[in-house]
């Protein structure tokens, strides 16, 4: 059977299909404690009057295969917006078959198309799998650089020393 690969804009209706997404991603990185998100949170948030990010589905005979999600930043070095890819997952009954180089390559060119002038993600140490797809498509690592995160409580004391 040939198949139908298309890539497509998340609509406010598929709220519960993103969790789903973002679930699956997270029990992959062994990270599913940590999920709090709910279908609500994610519609305001998404596809509200101040939507924080954009998720794309990659959809295979009209199944959902995978998806990415990302929201635009800005390069100060560089004077242009970027985009920051957060997650990008294929499950696994649909690996091997080339989707996420297809995401991957589907978010390049959305950012070109935007004029921005690069496109950053992060991906956890251990995952060579996902290491080793980043470089091969030309990624380089940020070796020099480690990310920092404030979160719960740690975030709102600090914010109260403002």
């Amino acid at each position: 059977m040939q198949k139908n690969v298309t890539i497509r804009p998340a609509l406010a209706s598929e709220c519960k299909d993103i969790l789903h997404f973002i679930t699956q991603l997270a029990i992959y990185e062994k990270l599913e404690h940590e999920v709090v998100a709910t279908e609500e949170i994610l519609k305001k948030n998404l596809f509200g009057e101040n939507k924080s990010a954009e998720v794309l589905f990659l959809e295979e005979n009209g199944v959902k295969a995978g998806f990415a999600l990302f929201f635009q930043s800005f390069s100060t070095f560089l004077g242009l917006p970027g985009i920051y890819l957060e997650d990008l997952f294929v499950l696994p009954e649909h690996r091997g078959k080339g989707y996420g180089k297809k995401l991957l390559a589907f978010l390049a060119k959305t950012a070109v198309d935007r004029g921005c002038g690069r496109l950053e993600w992060s991906v956890l140490d251990w995952n060579k799998p996902a290491i080793d797809f980043y470089l091969s498509v030309g990624s380089k690592p940020m070796d020099e650089w480690t990310v920092h995160r404030m979160t719960g409580e740690n975030l709102k004391k600090f914010a109260a020393l403002s």
